[in-house]
């Protein structure tokens, strides 16, 4: 829903904690106060929506990325049909898909035949191409599920690669008889490290993208999309922001909730505050600081798909966009947390930050190309791999903390189921 009276975001403090060394991602909760280095908006009332995308060159081949959004939307539409489909089957052979707007075409992975119904449905939404693959995504769940049972804290991230071939698996210095273990092949990746990853002056309806504080800990993160939780509205975050009847505020004082609902398997959290229908973004200019702020409609949902184009938007590194999806359906350990599920794996095509510290409960969302004031949910952001993937920071408190290009968040269907939640709030 929109909310006419939000006022302009006042400069505050946000608490961070320092990153510890360990094999893992690193969260990004907070633990000292810093106030962002630029103004967090224009004095006066905020503008009530903007294009975060405008300013920033489109992918070689797109005019620009209303037109790329375009392409991928479209991509997403077929790939959900057919993820649908294929859960219905209890023998599907589905694998995964990969929709990478820049080569304009669905790639559908699929071991034995697919139905031709099915893709022949897919094609009359975008030009598909079907390939074989050696694993079911069922298979494969499978396979990580017993890797990760007899490799324990030795992996980092592990799920199925989207063309059937394998599981993915990250880990800090490799992982002998990784493929032994699992029982199908394994494509390792070593230095991969995870740690956990507001704006300022909010009030409700809580939006997506602003900053809370911890009162009870101390410690500070992002607000996520306002969601739903048996008719009500409350507001997602990460669970390692905080544990249950902490008490939220945002950093005037101002009250939130408590957090009423956590699950640290899938990172979720709900804040027991009302939840808003928009999220905040901001333009920044060739350096990554902020030169305006504005909030943006949510219209929905999506899941990311391989190859996507997203937009993550924390309360300390601002708005990033240039971000693309490379796994999901990922298990991942966490330094100093666990192993969190249902975790999208992206990283900066510019390898500049992607996400950083005081980010974590942030949303992560996807562009609607029709109109590019307008984003669909599709992630709350949870870590970074700081280890290997450092980069200098961005956005409203540039130095001071750490960043990363290469980032991980929770798929927002799966953050919506592990906390109960129906669907988020439309703006």
């Amino acid at each position: 829903m929109s909310h006419p009276q939000r006022t302009a975001r006042r400069a505050g403090g946000l608490l961070r904690r320092a990153a510890v060394a360990a094999v893992g991602l690193t969260l990004l909760a907070t633990g000292v106060s810093t106030a962002p280095a630029t103004a967090a908006a224009p004095a006066g009332k905020a503008p009530t929506t903007g294009s975060f995308v405008a300013g920033t060159p489109a992918p070689a081949g797109f005019a620009s990325w209303a037109e790329l959004f375009t392409v991928q939307q479209r991509m997403n539409t077929a790939a959900a049909r057919i993820e649908r489909a294929a859960r219905r089957g209890p023998d599907s052979g589905f694998a995964g898909v990969v929709a990478d707007p820049t080569t304009r075409q669905l790639q559908v992975y699929w071991k034995g035949a697919a139905p031709a119904g099915l893709l022949a449905a897919a094609r009359s939404v975008v030009p598909t191409r079907v390939l074989p693959a050696a694993y079911s995504q069922r298979e494969l769940a499978v396979a990580a599920a017993r890797l990760r049972a007899a490799a324990g804290d030795e992996v980092t991230t592990v799920g199925p690669r989207a063309d059937g071939a394998g599981l993915l698996v990250g880990t800090q210095h490799g992982l002998l008889g990784a493929t032994s273990l699992a029982g199908v092949p394994v494509t390792v990746q070593t230095g991969v490290a995870a740690a956990p990853a507001t704006r300022w002056d909010d009030s409700p309806p809580w939006w997506g993208g602003a900053a809370w504080r911890n009162a009870t800990t101390g410690g500070g993160c992002s607000t996520g999309f306002g969601v739903y939780q048996g008719g009500v509205s409350r507001v997602l975050s990460a669970a390692h922001c905080g544990n249950l009847n902490n008490v939220a505020t945002d950093p005037t004082g101002q009250t939130i909730g408590i957090v009423g609902t956590r699950n640290v398997g899938t990172d979720t959290l709900l804040l027991a505050g009302s939840g808003g229908g928009r999220v905040f973004n901001n333009t920044t200019d060739a350096a990554g600081a902020v030169t305006s702020e504005f909030s943006n409609q949510v219209i929905g949902a999506l899941a990311s798909q391989v190859g996507n184009f997203v937009c993550t938007s924390g309360a300390y590194s601002g708005t990033r966009c240039s971000i693309q999806v490379k796994a999901r359906d990922l298990c991942i350990n966490i330094r100093n947390f666990g192993t969190v599920c249902g975790q999208v794996q992206a990283e900066s095509t510019t390898r500049t930050n992607a996400v950083g510290q005081g980010d974590s409960g942030g949303p992560v969302e996807i562009v609607n190309g029709a109109n590019t004031t307008q984003v669909y949910a599709t992630g709350t952001n949870s870590a970074i791999d700081d280890t290997n993937t450092a980069t200098t920071c961005t956005g409203y408190v540039p130095t001071g903390r750490v960043c990363a290009w290469r980032m991980y968040y929770e798929d927002i269907f799966s953050g919506l189921a592990g906390v109960g939640a129906s669907g988020v709030v439309l703006g």
